[in-house]
């Protein structure tokens, strides 16, 4: 029988899961490491998954302004990886920032290309995203030899209008 996945914000007691979930990527050197204050700052911007009442998977929006988001911390839990996690997350994040903007320019760095492209994000031109790369990329290990792909999704969407 499928668990039952629920997405909803994260608060103050799912930090410390959040900074686990984060930790087992980033020292994959999959996802840039956050400190627990980083996160704690950050809260609003989260949104968790749990299977059974406990967290397995976490992902975050962070508005550069302008109409501009990143989807940033998605991380699922190793073994709850496959079984449509992420994609729940990311839906939810597109469905709560659907709700309060009129327009939106969602984008992603990542090495989960085709993911991405299945949620309708189009593969497009890091260059395209300045603020990330002053603001994280400079900071990331990998800033010369970025290895990630960047992907955009826009609403209301440019082929309907």
């Amino acid at each position: 029988m499928k668990s039952l996945v629920t997405i909803r914000e994260a608060v103050e007691s799912d930090i410390e899961k959040i900074h686990e979930l984060l930790t087992i990527y980033s020292k994959q050197a999959i996802v840039l490491e956050r400190s627990e204050e980083d996160i704690r700052f950050y809260l609003g911007n989260f949104l968790v998954a749990e299977v059974g009442g406990v967290v397995r998977g976490c992902a975050a929006a962070r508005d550069f302004g302008n109409d501009l988001l990143e989807v940033r911390s998605m991380v699922v839990e190793p073994e709850f990886q496959g079984k449509g996690i992420g994609r729940a997350m990311v839906e939810a994040l597109i469905a709560g920032l659907r709700v309060r903007r009129p327009k939106f320019r969602l984008f992603s760095l990542t090495y989960q290309v085709k993911f991405f492209q299945s949620l309708g994000f189009k593969v497009v031109d890091r260059r395209l995203f300045p603020e990330k790369i002053w603001s994280d990329c400079a900071k990331c290990p990998k800033n010369q030899c970025c290895d990630e792909t960047a992907l955009l999704i826009e609403y209301p969407s440019q082929e309907n209008i």
